[in-house]
Parts: C-alpha cells; sequence; structure tokens
C-alpha cells in the first residue's frame, strides 16, 4: 500500500465519488463522504512526512515509466498543497452537515456530496500529477464540479453566478489547453520534468512564448488574480456556505500553485523571466489587487461578499510573494497560501454558523449578534485579526516574511504599500467588529431553530473554533508552513538555475 501512497490523495475520491451517487440516503453518504475525506488528508499527511525525510517521490501511473506514461510526482510544494486541502474538505464535511441540510434541498444531498468528492478529487489530481495535459483534465473536474455546487445555493442568483464562473473558468481553461497544445507541438511530450529540460533549449522559440503566455494567462483567470476576478465575489456570496468555504480555503490556493509550478518547475526562472517581465507585472497587478479588492470590501452591504472581495486582495499579497523573484519572496506567497487557507476558512466557517442563525449575512441582520453568539464571533474575530496580520497570528508571519523579502530588495515604496494595505484590511474588519459587538439588534426570524437557542450546531461550532485557534496557533509555532515553504522554494530555484 505504502508504494501506492502518491496516487491514493487522487484515487479515494475518485473512486468515492460513484460508490456515494449508490447510497440514496443522504446521511449514509455524509458518513461516506467523510470517511473518504478523512482517509484522503491522513494519505496527504504521510505524503509530505515521506516527502520532508526521502524527497521527491514518483509514482508511474499504471507501470508506464514517465515520460511516455502519467507521472504523479510529490515534493514538499504539492505535499503540503495536497494536505491543506484534504484537511479543509474534512472540516467541511465533518462541521457542516447542519449547513448543508439546511440549504440543500433532501433529494439532492446525496449528489451535493457526490460533487463536493469530485470536486476534491480534481483539486488533488492537479496538485499531485506531473503531467500538463492530465492537469488539464483535473481542472475540468474540479472546475465542473465546482459549478454545479455553487449553482446549489438557495439563492436564485446562485444559478447566474455559477453561469457566470462557468463561462470565465471555460475561458481560462481554453486559454490553459491551448497553452499546453502549443507547447506539446514544440516538444512532442507533456510530462513536466521533461519539458523542464527541453524548453530552456527554446527560449528564442515564438510557439514557447506563445504557449507560456497562454497557460499563465488561463491560470490568472483561475486564480482570480485581478483584474480577472469577475467571477469570484459572484460565485462566493451566492453558492451555499459549505461551498463557500471549501472554495475560499482550496480552489485559489491551487491555482497559485499551478502558477508556481508553471513559472518555476516547468518553464524555469530564467525562460519565465525572459519571456515576460514576470516581475514587474506580478508586483504591479498584486498591489493593485490589494487596495481595489480591500476598498471595495469596506463599503460591501452583506459580509459574504464582503470576504469575497478580500479574498482577491488576499491573492494580491500571494502575487506580489511570486513576483518578488527571490527564494524569501516565493516562500513568503506558499506561507501565505497556507495561512491564508485557515484565515477565510475560520472566517466563512464562523459566518456559516452565525447565517444558520440569523438567516443571511447582511451586515443589517449581524448587528448585536456577538452577544448572542459569543463564541462563534470570537472564532471570526480571530480569523479577522489574523488576516489584518496582528502579532500572535497565522497572518502576521505571513505579512512579516512578504515584507522582508521586498526590504531585502530595497523597496521601500513597496514595503509602504503592503503596510497600508493591512490598515485597509483592518478597517473592514474594525466594520464586522463595531456590527456584531456594538451593534443595536434588530427584530429577527430564526429558521427552524429552537427557541433560546444562541450558538450554531456543535459541528459548526467545533470546526469554527479549531480553525480559529489554529490561526494562533501557527502564529507561533510556525514550523510547518514555514519550513514546507523553505524548502520547497529553495527546490524551485534550485531546479531554476541553469
Amino acid at each position: 500500500m505504502l508504494s501506492h501512497l502518491p496516487i491514493l490523495p487522487v484515487l479515494l475520491p475518485l473512486l468515492g465519488a460513484p460508490i456515494c451517487a449508490l447510497l440514496r440516503k443522504p446521511v449514509a453518504a455524509w458518513l461516506f463522504a467523510c470517511t473518504v475525506a478523512l482517509l484522503t488528508f491522513a494519505a496527504a499527511i504521510a505524503l509530505l512526512a515521506q516527502t520532508w525525510q526521502q524527497g521527491v517521490l514518483s509514482y508511474a501511473l499504471g507501470g508506464w515509466a514517465a515520460p511516455w506514461g502519467i507521472e504523479y510526482r510529490i515534493d514538499l510544494l504539492n505535499g503540503l498543497v495536497l494536505t491543506l486541502v484534504s484537511g479543509m474538505a474534512s472540516a467541511v464535511l465533518l462541521g457542516g452537515r447542519a449547513s448543508i441540510w439546511r440549504e440543500t434541498p433532501e433529494e439532492k444531498r446525496s449528489l451535493f456530496l457526490v460533487a463536493f468528492l469530485l470536486c476534491l478529487a480534481g483539486l488533488q489530481g492537479i496538485a499531485a500529477t506531473g503531467d500538463a495535459f492530465n492537469l488539464f483534465v483535473f481542472l475540468e473536474i474540479s472546475s465542473l464540479s465546482t459549478y454545479a455546487l455553487v449553482a446549489t445555493g438557495r439563492d436564485r442568483r446562485a444559478l447566474v453566478a455559477a453561469y457566470n464562473y462557468l463561462i470565465m473558468g471555460t475561458i481560462g481553461a481554453t486559454f490553459i489547453l491551448i497553452g499546453i497544445g502549443f507547447i506539446y507541438m514544440l516538444t512532442g511530450t507533456l510530462n513536466m520534468m521533461d519539458l523542464a529540460q527541453r524548453l530552456p533549449a527554446l527560449t528564442e522559440s515564438r510557439t514557447a512564448f506563445a504557449g507560456f503566455v497562454f497557460i499563465i494567462v488561463g491560470v490568472c483567470l483561475k486564480l482570480a488574480l485581478f483584474p480577472l476576478h469577475l467571477w469570484l465575489p459572484g460565485a462566493y456570496t451566492h453558492a451555499s456556505s459549505m461551498v463557500t468555504v471549501f472554495l475560499a480555503a482550496t480552489a485559489t490556493k491551487v491555482a497559485l500553485y499551478v502558477l508556481i509550478r508553471f513559472s518555476f518547475s516547468v518553464f524555469r526562472l530564467e525562460f519565465s523571466t525572459l519571456a515576460l517581465p514576470l516581475e514587474t507585472v506580478f508586483l504591479t497587478l498584486g498591489i493593485v489587487a490589494v487596495f481595489a479588492g480591500s476598498l471595495v470590501a469596506i463599503y460591501q452591504p452583506d459580509l459574504k461578499r464582503g470576504l469575497a472581495y478580500s479574498s482577491v486582495a488576499q491573492i494580491g499579497y500571494m502575487v506580489i510573494g511570486v513576483g518578488v523573484g527571490t527564494v524569501i519572496g516565493l516562500q513568503a506567497a506558499l506561507v501565505h497560501l497556507f495561512n491564508h487557507a485557515l484565515m477565510k476558512g475560520a472566517l466563512f466557517m464562523a459566518l456559516a454558523a452565525v447565517v444558520y442563525r440569523v438567516g443571511d449575512g447582511k451586515f443589517s441582520s449581524l448587528r448585536g449578534i456577538g452577544r448572542e453568539m459569543p463564541l462563534t464571533c470570537a472564532c471570526m474575530l480571530l480569523g479577522g485579526l489574523s488576516l489584518i496580520g496582528v502579532p500572535g497570528t497565522a497572518g502576521f508571519i505571513s505579512k512579516w516574511y512578504l515584507v522582508v523579502a521586498v526590504a531585502d530588495r530595497e523597496q521601500w515604496v513597496l514595503v509602504a504599500l503592503i503596510l497600508a494595505g493591512s490598515l485597509l484590511t483592518a478597517v473592514y474588519i474594525w466594520r464586522l467588529v463595531e456590527t456584531v459587538y456594538l451593534g443595536v439588534p434588530g427584530p429577527r426570524q430564526v429558521p427552524d431553530s429552537p427557541a433560546g437557542r444562541a450558538e450554531a450546531p456543535p459541528g459548526l461550532l467545533a470546526v469554527s473554533v479549531v480553525l480559529a485557534l489554529a490561526n494562533v496557533y501557527f502564529g507561533f509555532d510556525t514550523r510547518l508552513p514555514v519550513e514546507a515553504a523553505s524548502g520547497a522554494a529553495e527546490s524551485l530555484f534550485a531546479a531554476g538555475q541553469p
């Protein structure tokens, strides 16, 4: 079994989805989906530990050696991503049953869980595969299932959001496929490591340049990098609560992984910087995303939509780290990839608990809720403090490494802009604090809740607490994200050297 470990994080949810479809009783389907997610998480942890000790793991699918066959290649970078994605999937399924049951009709609950497992399989496959076309296949699996998950939202506008996401996602996937087609036509291979060996000799090729540009633009659209972010606010806002938690914590993180993998592993750093002024492009778009996302978030009347625009800003920070073009800059981006999943996981999970209690996430409905749901709102507050970057939280570690990376290059204006972006984050988080703790409660209708209930169901509350405490824990014990990110960044730069 250990020899097949690299494929298990993909195979388990991929095989689990059709089995889940056969379980017509929603509770049985939910228990099975939770089991699959937990086993996937355990396999991902084992893979991360093994790569930490032994280095890169290679698995030839079907016994066909690379580059002829499809290779699954696991290193510290995708080991960290696999663990993050499967861990968040487990948290959502274990804690979110009450929310899923509330927001999904009974006859669709089993199908919801099927789509969720397919999405998990797609995201895990993107991270694990070492084959460029196989990555595209898994990208489509995750995308199609995500469109279905977004459309399950009880708000009718979820259908429009899913349609917009489908259109934008299809455009992005088409760009990626065209780019992969160009490089296959040029090199005759789809294996990423094989491509990395052949492409440096083709730096003057216009076909290679075109393929690189198509892939980068398509991935940036999937990443929701400003100004290609227009699908994200609607999808996050109108999807059901648990879908929003899962997407916010995983989907854009996997897209950032793909951006880093192609920019540093496949095309190598030398080619990437020669083909495009990526440093300038990423730094510019990143800082614009920080300010544009934060400013729009401040004025949103709905907290869920405000946090969606906040994600656009936080993606900007990650892209700035990539754009710095140094080992510590890439390390900062990867640390923020991990920590941002915890921040948004805690915020959206606690918000899901509040929505379960009051019916929606509008600020007008949240006034004074902190006095009625003190523990839930404390979790939301911890997630917000981490988002700002307050010392003692995971978010501070992310911002610290990013500021150090930029300061190391003596780009002091950029340092000032990053700090100013954090102040804007403090503005909309303060608006949340002011509303939930200082606002005067209005009349509320609590759907299907027994009289006198204050906090949300135990599952939602427990996962909210765990994610909130994780933001504090990783603010002090930084070994996992920092050391894994450091090892991954050093490997990527070492591989990119001529």
